[in-house]
């Protein structure tokens, strides 16, 4: 069977050098861990990862002084399911949560009926956060939970401390206070993300003299789309006196399998009609996606993330602990370049689409909810002080799963194999050493997407081949990532020996997770 053979690229002049320790704390007690998670996030959407308009310097020297990788991903291209794998080390297909929570309903459009997740993260998981208080550890949760109401939030899934008391999907009342969320004080002029970052900073003061583990879960940049004034303002003027764009706005996409699906020719002819000029679920199933990054509200809240990432990282240096401190920064699934049709009657209006279209994820195809790589690849960069080479970029195909089994080996703590099943350590990666054996990469999503009119459907990524398959007619696509990543050139046909074997494969893999699947539906009344 083959196996990936990812290419690692050093930047330029970097070299295999290390990290010395900079403080004592480092060999007396095991390192400190700062999981940096973010909402909604595109691959895109950090100038180290090619924006040139959302400003992020903080992530940027962090990235160039790190391992960033290029071909990481999110278990799901929607979030609950991905910071499941986070805590559990598990595919989301294994622990049959797999729908952000708790999950789309049933519409008569659908051939199929959405399977029903699991409405919290079980009990019975050993969660990241319970296997790191094993080893001593205090375990600080701040910002999203999104794995299930109580008795199934935080505090009972191994974390000391919940701020804010709210396991929902999105900020209470958004992003500008009075934010209505319990435990999280505020006042006229606050900022949802800067609130967060301060209590977090407190909590690395209250813990600076033990190991401890911060998971800072920011909502940002998840919609309602609301940046801070004073960045809002900044990016509207940079957008005042940037040269206009030489293409579309928005491009369509369709259902790839439909019976009559279109091709990219016709959909490019149909965005000229008069029918299609609207911001709504279209004919045809179709959907418009945005194609620049010009949303000035969404790069004022990548940026105030990216200003809190900084304050953290100055904390720890503040406090003499940066060199005994690993630090994780990813997002839990692609950017929103599709607009939320969860509602399949949504009308968005022309002088609404800020609110509606976050971000561009160009040159990756689609967006959050759906299995292209704009819904799934996302960026990763990790620190492991003493221990990672410097300023190294990585193209090793990595995924939210490793995080449990690397957390674990780069503290010297014992893999927990019968836990995360699905992950495979990338210590060794961070440390410039070959990348850890693996077949295949794998997403199960037997849900009606909110973000797109695409069948439900799986995907696997083996080597630089990735395939797609969906469930209402089970077409199935093939594309080279190394010569196509923007998923254009469908090979299903042109190399079908190539396309049965990982078809095969994606389905063992599915009998060996117990992977739900869907059910007729007996309201289904066809599609327009």
């Amino acid at each position: 069977m083959s196996r990936f053979l990812p290419v690692v690229l050093f930047a330029a002049a970097a070299l295999l050098t290390f990290q010395a320790p900079a403080h004592a704390a480092s060999a007396s007690r095991p390192p400190n861990i700062v999981l940096f998670l973010v909402d909604d996030l595109g691959w895109r959407d950090l100038g180290v990862y090619g924006s040139s308009f959302y400003e992020t310097p903080q992530l940027d020297r962090f990235a160039r002084a790190n391992v960033r990788f290029t071909d990481a991903y999110a278990p799901c291209h929607v979030c609950s399911p991905t910071r499941a794998s986070i805590m559990t080390g598990k595919y989301p297909a294994r622990l049959q949560l797999t729908d952000w929570l708790p999950g789309r309903r049933d519409f008569p459009f659908q051939k199929l009926n959405n399977a029903k997740p699991r409405p919290h993260l079980p009990l019975e998981e050993t969660t990241l956060a319970e296997a790191l208080k094993e080893h001593g550890y205090a375990t600080g949760h701040f910002g999203k939970w999104h794995l299930g109401e109580d008795p199934s939030g935080p505090l009972q899934h191994g974390f000391d401390v919940q701020v804010p008391r709210w396991n929902k999907c999105c900020p209470n009342k958004g992003y500008h206070a009075p934010f209505g969320l319990e435990g999280l004080t505020d006042a006229p002029g606050d900022y949802l993300t800067d609130r967060l970052t301060d209590e977090a900073l407190k909590y690395i003061d209250e813990n600076r003299s033990r190991p401890f583990f911060l998971y800072l879960s920011h909502f940002a940049p998840h919609d309602p789309i609301q940046g801070r004034a004073d960045l809002v303002a900044k990016y509207q003027a940079k957008l005042q006196q940037r040269a206009a764009a030489d293409r579309a706005p928005f491009i369509l996409e369709g259902n790839p399998d439909a019976k009559n699906a279109p091709t990219r020719t016709q959909l490019d002819a149909a965005l000229k009609e008069d029918a299609y000029r609207g911001y709504q679920v279209l004919p045809n199933q179709t959907v418009k996606i945005k194609q620049h990054q010009d949303n000035v509200q969404f790069a004022a809240m990548v940026e105030s993330l990216d200003e809190s990432f900084g304050r953290v990282i100055a904390k720890l240096e503040a406090l003499g602990l940066s060199e005994n401190t690993i630090v994780i920064f990813t997002s839990d699934n692609g950017g929103m370049s599709a607009a939320n049709f969860g509602r399949p009657d949504r009308i968005v209006a022309p002088t609404a689409l800020d609110a509606a279209f976050a971000t561009s994820n160009l040159p990756l195809r689609g967006a959050k909810g759906w299995l292209y790589e704009g819904g799934i690849r996302v960026p990763m960069i990790i620190k492991w002080p003493g221990r990672s080479a410097r300023g190294i970029v990585s193209s090793v195909p990595a995924i939210s799963t490793d995080l449990y089994p690397t957390i674990l080996e780069m503290i010297g703590a014992p893999a927990r194999p019968s836990q995360h099943l699905d992950g495979v350590s990338l210590a060794g990666v961070v440390r410039g050493e070959k990348p850890p054996a693996r077949d295949a990469l794998y997403w199960h999503f037997p849900h009606y997407s909110n973000h797109g009119m695409q069948s439900p459907g799986a995907a696997i990524r083996q080597g630089d081949f990735k395939l797609l398959e969906y469930f209402e007619n089970n077409t199935v696509q093939l594309f080279n990532l190394r010569e196509d990543l923007g998923e254009q050139h469908d090979l299903a046909r042109e190399q079908p020996g190539r396309t049965q074997q990982m078809t095969a494969l994606l389905h063992q893999w599915r009998r060996s997770v117990s992977a739900a699947m869907m059910d007729p539906n007996p309201a289904y009344k066809g599609q327009e």
